[in-house]
């Protein structure tokens, strides 16, 4: 409909333009020619000096032998045809116009064109919405259809509890009289929370296709606009056109965009947004029923809504959509294999085991980016080894052997990421070790990847002081190899990474016995970048900052006493990544026994087996974070 509404416009605005021309194109050769009296022109006719005659109506155009032009008006009733052949001027004579309509459209020609073209500005600042200029307050929300492609429950993976509670209101939807008979109502609406990328657009679609309703979508920034009034307009407009097409979805996307508590910030809020948010409180939940019409919203910060938006009766159900754990992972990666032709040797339960923490999203450019891989090497299908490389494009970026480095370059990030791995391969709680290489991916020359063997769900005391030891056991093999005058700059992610766990722990987690049990994160000015909340005093801070201290030195001290009394291992594992830049698997632990690897062994040319690193004692099922890569 918008495009015809703009080819219209430009027709008619050719047709105006047209018509303007041929108007005052005959007027053009008047004005370029010089006015004379009717009694000169018959005095020059008299002396044989006109050699053509136009004549027009009133109007008469003159041309004399000397190729001149002049135009003169002739009086009405007279007869100066046949005087002007008498004398041998040659005379044309043009049919007259109908002056009355044109002589309206030369006057209101240039007021309708203004018009048009300020109606044509106006709709593109609208965004050429409905109803074009006059539209202001005309609903975004665009109708869902068949031909946008179904999307079913078949189609959403990894968020069962998500999926059975939003079940519920499509038996509402098809078979309302199961529930009224017993005094249930339809519930109004659905509040969608959870992390970037984890499938809420894609449930609000799963439901409309399922349910086979009408589905409105639009966007929280759709009702925002310029001028105060015009969103709560646009959203009574929204709740019209949905109760006309009741029973139906209406999916409002990002919906802290207007949905932000009132009257917070420096200076209250914003007019225009407030009245909108107070227009879409009346019309979900005011003396009007909307039966029939469920809201279904999705956003990221629950915290940031208003609590009038939250309270029972508008959203009646808050649906928390997370990250899939290791079960869910395999069903999404099945999902998203549908389209790819995957090769025998691929196991989507290894592949979802060795991507803790990956939203729907993530995994979705995963089996994208594998696929592009087999294709740039000229595969018939995709291969384990092609996820394999995706995964670590994904985790690590992009592998940058155009780099060069120095041998001593080289050298020195080996015996670093060496120090890394034997750590994590010392400390049983640290999650096992998963890849070592020394070639430079994203910002880093080299790192360890280490992965949990189970999701986790939390962090122990025991677990986060091994983590630190690891993190620090870069820079103590640095200072072990080359003294403390020879380490690098390499280390400083890895104190970055160490300084924000040890934080944590002291600030967040209550893992000081000397700071205690209080949340000091909101207070301490610089963590997470807040400076608000309540000021602490100076021996507090001074305080944390010696048991973050303390932690991370104890962390160092723990994996410089690892790498002192593997020194043999250290070494060994050093000189297998200098000699391999890469190993995988059962790689790292045949490297650090001393034995070879063969041609059939070449690193990463197996499936990597965690449980085949030997590892200084049973690893307990580490608790849920994404991969950490020690740089």
């Amino acid at each position: 409909m918008g495009n015809a509404r703009n080819i219209a416009f430009w027709v008619v605005l050719f047709l105006m333009i047209l018509a303007l021309f041929n108007l005052f194109s005959d007027g053009s050769a008047q004005m370029n020619s010089r006015q004379i009296s009717y009694s000169d022109f018959i005095q020059r006719v008299e002396k044989d000096e006109i050699s053509a005659v136009t004549i027009d109506g009133e109007n008469v155009g003159i041309t004399d032998k000397d190729g001149k032009l002049f135009a003169t008006v002739r009086p009405q009733g007279e007869e100066l045809a046949n005087r002007l052949i008498d004398r041998g001027v040659d005379v044309k004579v043009e049919r007259q116009q109908q002056s009355g309509f044109m002589s309206l459209l030369g006057v209101w020609l240039p007021f309708i064109l203004l018009i048009g073209v300020w109606i044509f500005f106006m709709n593109r600042m609208q965004g050429g919405g409905k109803g074009g200029a006059m539209g202001f307050g005309k609903s975004r929300a665009k109708l869902l259809t068949e031909k946008h492609g179904r999307v079913t429950f078949d189609d959403v993976a990894g968020i069962d509890e998500a999926k059975e509670e939003l079940e519920e209101i499509v038996e509402f939807l098809r078979n309302p009289q199961k529930f009224s008979r017993l005094g249930g109502k339809i519930p109004k609406g659905a509040l969608l929370v959870g992390p970037p990328g984890t499938g809420k657009t894609l449930l609000a679609r799963a439901i409309a296709g399922e349910a086979g309703v009408p589905f409105f979508t639009i966007s929280g920034s759709d009702f925002v606009e310029m001028f105060v009034g015009v969103g709560a307009s646009r959203v009574r407009d929204m709740f019209e056109q949905a109760k006309k097409s009741a029973p139906c979805i209406v999916f409002i996307d990002e919906i802290d965009a207007v949905g932000r508590a009132r009257g917070v910030g420096i200076g209250g809020g914003n007019d225009e947004r407030e009245q909108t948010l107070n227009q879409l409180l009346v019309e979900m939940d005011g003396f009007d029923a909307n039966e029939g019409v469920i809201i279904i919203a999705a956003t990221n910060r629950k915290d940031v809504l208003d609590p009038a938006l939250l309270r029972p009766g508008r959203f009646d159900r808050q649906i928390y959509v997370p990250n899939p754990d290791i079960k869910g992972r395999e069903k999404i990666l099945g999902v998203h294999s549908r389209k790819v032709p995957v090769g025998p040797d691929v196991d989507l339960r290894i592949i979802a085991r060795g991507t803790p923490g990956f939203s729907g999203a993530d995994l979705m450019n995963l089996v994208n980016e594998a696929a592009l891989m087999a294709a740039r090497i000229g595969r018939r299908f995709v291969t384990m080894e092609d996820f394999e490389n995706a995964k670590d494009k994904v985790m690590l970026g992009v592998e940058r052997r155009s780099m060069v480095l120095t041998p001593e370059q080289k050298e020195k990030t080996a015996y670093h990421e060496a120090g890394h791995a034997i750590v994590g391969l010392s400390l049983p709680k640290c999650d096992p070790v998963y890849k070592a290489t020394i070639i430079p991916r994203g910002g880093a020359l080299g790192m360890v990847v280490s992965l949990p063997e189970m999701d986790r769900l939390n962090y122990h005391k025991d677990e986060a002081k091994q983590k630190l030891a690891m993190t620090m056991a870069g820079k103590a093999a640095e200072i072990i190899k080359y003294g403390e005058e020879g380490v690098s700059n390499g280390p400083a992610g890895d104190i970055q990474q160490a300084s924000q766990l040890a934080r944590a722990m002291v600030m967040r987690w209550g893992m000081s016995d000397k700071v205690g049990n209080i949340d000091y994160a909101e207070a301490h000015e610089g963590y997470s970048g807040n400076t608000g909340g309540f000021s602490v005093s100076a021996a507090t801070k001074e305080l944390i900052e010696k048991e973050v201290h303390d932690l991370i030195e104890e962390g160092y001290r723990e994996a410089y006493r690892i790498l002192i009394e593997k020194e043999e291992e250290f070494e060994r594992l050093a000189k297998g990544l200098l000699e391999y830049e890469t190993l995988t698997g059962e790689d790292i632990g045949r490297v650090i026994r001393g034995e070879p690897l063969g041609d059939d062994d070449a690193p990463g040319s197996t499936i990597p087996s965690v449980s085949a690193i030997p590892r200084a004692g049973a690893a307990k099922p580490a608790p849920d974070a994404a991969p950490q890569p020690q740089g």
